[in-house]
């Protein structure tokens, strides 16, 4: 029971039921592509941030798209590493897309400045949105999608002009993320036009299947109101499409910059409202069956649209609980779906043979344990050692039992 304290207490929040620090990290490596955009007339460079162990797994992730970035994939990298580490989303692979023209790429109508003597001028190379659209619909996404191991769930984050290109992607391409994070978009481009935009496509529209997350930060504080931004709110609470989903923040304690990582933090939580497992609240520890456990992820799946596959150290973790409750019976049925989950993970067989010692069946202990060593021998795992370590005691442990 000491080791299965031992190995509760080690495991990273992953539910959210358990506080223990993590260990440090190193910082995932970014991996860099470059594209030779034949509808943008030019090479774009793309950062790919996948998740930690990708290299050595079978998973697949959903994905957020990430305009400026070069800027925040470092902390949305974080971000997304924090929220899933406590039970509050799944990992993504995170693709950020460096700029070249920003004001062509992210802006959807060639727009007029107003100068201060009250004479106009045009923006040089503004209105480039809906190419830049296609670029993502027509090269990049697909290239994403043959080269790393995806799921059909695809969100997008903006900044500022990147903001106002989020909105211009619901409006113009609807179907082509699944959800978005708008990050203080700059709805004053071009006279307002997205607001117009937005009311025109969402009157009487039945269906949205689709999340969106906007924020404003201290940009319209002493503004006269309604603001843009009440503006918006009211757009977008005025729908009744079935699907659609929407949140909204005001974060007036946050300037134009700053308000970026919260607003990832908090549209990201939207997104994935429901994610976290249900908790008991005087334990902290899940409180349900393995068929409401089974049930929960069964939900998931269905929302989100494809099969979402509870994570090996989530259902390690419900299984260690009952063993520290010492409900070995309820323990088991835990270990020993996970065994059939991810049968190549040396760490579930290793969990298994722990409960199955814990249940007095020694000779099936033996055998888990074994297999947990010869996997992890193959995969070179760095805890090859403690897995050794389990076989050889409860080897050990057989021979002495058998000789009596």
């Amino acid at each position: 029971m000491q080791r299965a304290l031992a190995r509760v207490l080690a495991v990273v929040a992953v539910l959210g039921l358990a506080q223990a620090a993590p260990a440090v990290e190193p910082i995932v490596s970014v991996e860099t592509l470059r594209i030779s955009s034949k509808i943008l007339g030019e090479e774009r460079t793309i950062l790919v941030s996948t998740p930690r162990g990708y290299e050595n797994g079978a998973g697949r992730y959903p994905v957020l798209y990430l305009t400026d970035g070069d800027g925040h994939l470092l902390h949305t990298r974080g971000t997304i590493d924090f929220l899933a580490r406590n039970g509050l989303m799944p990992d993504l692979i995170l693709v950020g897309v460096t700029n070249t023209d920003r004001t062509r790429d992210l802006s959807p109508t060639r727009a007029v400045r107003h100068r201060a003597d009250g004479t106009v001028e045009v923006v040089e190379s503004s209105g480039g949105a809906s190419r830049f659209l296609d670029f993502f619909e027509k090269e990049l996404i697909p290239l994403v999608e043959a080269r790393y191991r995806t799921v059909p769930y695809r969100i997008f984050a903006g900044h500022s002009l990147g903001g106002l290109f989020a909105l211009t992607a619901l409006i113009e391409k609807p179907g082509l993320f699944n959800a978005s994070i708008a990050a203080s978009p700059a709805l004053d481009w071009d006279n307002d036009v997205i607001l117009r935009r937005a009311e025109k496509f969402f009157e009487g529209r039945p269906e949205l299947r689709h999340t969106f997350f906007v924020t404003m930060a201290s940009e319209e504080a002493g503004a006269p109101s309604p603001t843009r931004f009440d503006q918006l709110r009211k757009i977008l609470k005025r729908s009744k499409a079935a699907g659609f989903v929407w949140g909204a923040g005001l974060m007036e304690d946050e300037d134009h910059g700053s308000v970026v990582l919260r607003s990832h933090y908090d549209g990201l939580k939207k997104v994935f409202d429901g994610w976290r497992l249900p908790q008991d609240r005087k334990t902290g520890g899940y409180p349900g069956t393995l068929e409401e456990l089974k049930k929960h992820y069964g939900r998931l799946s269905e929302r989100f649209g494809y099969a979402v596959p509870p994570p090996e150290l989530t259902v390690n973790l419900v299984g260690y609980q009952h063993l520290l409750r010492k409900d070995v019976k309820g323990a088991l049925p835990f270990f020993l779906w996970n065994a059939e989950l991810y049968p190549e993970s040396p760490n579930v067989h290793d969990s298994l043979g722990e409960a199955l010692e814990t249940s007095g069946r020694k000779a099936e202990a033996l055998a888990s344990y074994e297999k947990a060593v010869e996997i992890a021998k193959r995969q070179a795992d760095p805890r090859l050692s403690i897995f050794t370590r389990n076989r050889d005691r409860a080897a050990s442990a057989t021979a002495a039992t058998v000789g009596k």
